[in-house]
């Protein structure tokens, strides 16, 4: 590849103590938590909304929160508080409670696969932000990096309608999903399977519209563990090409609308642009592929179904892992470890997507996946210390969401939105923190003062002995 050496003069703005990049799950919770320690506090974003895949993806759904996973997973979920503990606390529960208040359909003791508006979930995260104090800025991407060749990143260079300009702050927040930041700055990372380098597939979600949702609870179920589920037939068909498995997780968002999660896109690189383009475009023709077929298969429920939404964003599970002062490993996770300095806790299973690479017979592959690891039974969780935030060789940046310091089974377990709710908020304490010390290094960071300071606003936190 040609290459071309670029040189231009560019706006400095240094106004800021935080900066962070990403306006996904962590990064709300992560400039939230930066702002309201005082902090004069910038998030970037590179598209128009907030949320991520929550709601550019059209997620829809939060993973559970409670500790009673086990025993809820294909029930109604409607346990009583007094049972089961909720161990996403702080931020994330007050925005997942928030998003409750919009969805009055949704049982009012419900805490596993609740469903939320999407839109309600932007205005939502954007009155979080600017109620905080914190700033910002849509539609802007970094492109690029610069450090002082000794672990401190000088500027951060971010791209919009105005040209290039670059950031300097005292401490940087790295929530791309994708840990490009960190990976622009130098910082080691682990990418997809050991051995093949693959990636788990990526999915495109989906809202079908003018449905008979009456029709649709009484079933037949249309997840791949029931037997009689029409994805069966629809794959047996062979008319619809694009559709190649049987992942088809699917709920009622309202009334007449059923939220997708469905259809495996493989081969796809969240940190290539050309890659995830052609993602997008696989992933609009299976959404539409799933209208027809169900419309065929499942007449009464689907005949007038109408494919009124497409995520504008690819649903990617995985890319890279940036490597910190831990790696949050498989062996921690089976053993429910606590940690001195963890700043939240996770109880969600192991879900790996199988790639095409690993078994050509995905959709077989992926159901063995699923239950390799046991799930924890009620009330157990294991810790996230805050080791697996902090970066190798790089003193004022941290990181937050699905792309921590983990290995990859891990990485399967930790990346749902609650998680990286809980990983931002923590992220965010700890760079106010950092700014306000000399040596400006978050990994000097008072852990026993952060979880202190996180209890206060609510976090799941208990005692380690």
């Amino acid at each position: 590849m040609k290459t071309l050496k670029f040189a231009r003069k560019i706006p400095i703005d240094s106004t800021w103590d935080v900066v962070v990049v990403g306006g996904g799950p962590s990064g709300c919770a992560a400039a939230t938590a930066a702002a309201r320690e005082g902090c004069r506090t910038m998030l970037i974003e590179a598209t128009g909304s907030l949320g991520g895949m929550g709601t550019s993806g059209l997620m829809t759904t939060w993973a559970p929160i409670s500790d009673r996973i086990s025993e809820t997973l294909n029930t109604t979920g409607e346990v009583g508080a007094d049972k089961e503990t909720l161990i996403c606390g702080g931020l994330a529960q007050r925005v997942i409670r928030e998003t409750k208040k919009a969805m009055p359909h949704m049982p009012k003791n419900r805490w596993t696969w609740l469903r939320y508006n999407p839109e309600h979930l932007k205005r939502l995260y954007e009155h979080l932000i600017l109620s905080s104090g914190a700033n910002l800025l849509f539609n802007t991407s970094i492109c690029a990096v610069e450090t002082d060749g000794h672990g401190v990143i000088t500027s951060v260079i971010a791209s919009g309608k105005s040209g290039l300009r670059a950031f300097q702050a005292k401490v940087f927040v790295d929530c791309t999903g994708d840990g490009d930041l960190a990976a622009f700055a130098g910082a080691e990372f682990e990418k997809g399977a050991s051995k093949t380098g693959e990636m788990q597939p990526a999915t495109l979600c989906f809202l079908l519209a003018n449905v008979n949702t009456d029709i649709y609870l009484r079933g037949p179920r249309l997840n791949p563990d029931n037997p009689k589920s029409p994805i069966f037939k629809i794959l047996k068909s062979r008319r619809y090409p694009h559709i190649k498995d049987t992942h088809v997780c699917n709920a009622m968002l309202w009334p007449g609308v059923v939220t997708f999660n469905s259809g495996h896109v493989w081969n796809v690189d969240g940190t290539d642009p050309e890659s995830v383009s052609r993602g997008l475009v696989e992933g609009r023709l299976i959404a539409e592929e799933f209208r027809a077929a169900l419309a065929k298969f499942c007449p009464d429920a689907f005949g007038n179904a109408i494919l009124v939404a497409t995520g504008s964003s690819l649903g990617i599970r995985e890319t890279r892992r940036i490597l910190g002062d831990y790696v949050l490993s498989l062996e921690d996770y089976s053993a429910r470890r606590t940690f001195s300095d963890e700043i939240g806790r996770n109880n969600y299973w192991i879900d790996i997507h199988t790639g095409i690479k690993e078994d050509k017979k995905s959709h077989q592959a992926w159901a063995h996946v699923q239950n390799r690891y046991m799930h924890y039974k009620s009330g157990e969780s294991h810790g996230i210390p805050y080791r697996c935030l902090t970066p190798k060789g790089l003193r004022n940046l941290l990181v937050a969401g699905r792309c921590i310091s983990c290995d990859r089974p891990v990485q399967g377990a930790i990346r749902t939105q609650p998680t990286c709710l809980v990983t931002g908020e923590a992220a965010g304490a700890a760079a106010a923190q950092t700014c306000r010390r000399k040596d400006g290094d978050v990994h000097a960071v008072d852990t026993d003062k952060l979880r202190k300071r996180l209890k206060t606003e609510g976090a799941y936190l208990p005692d380690v002995k």
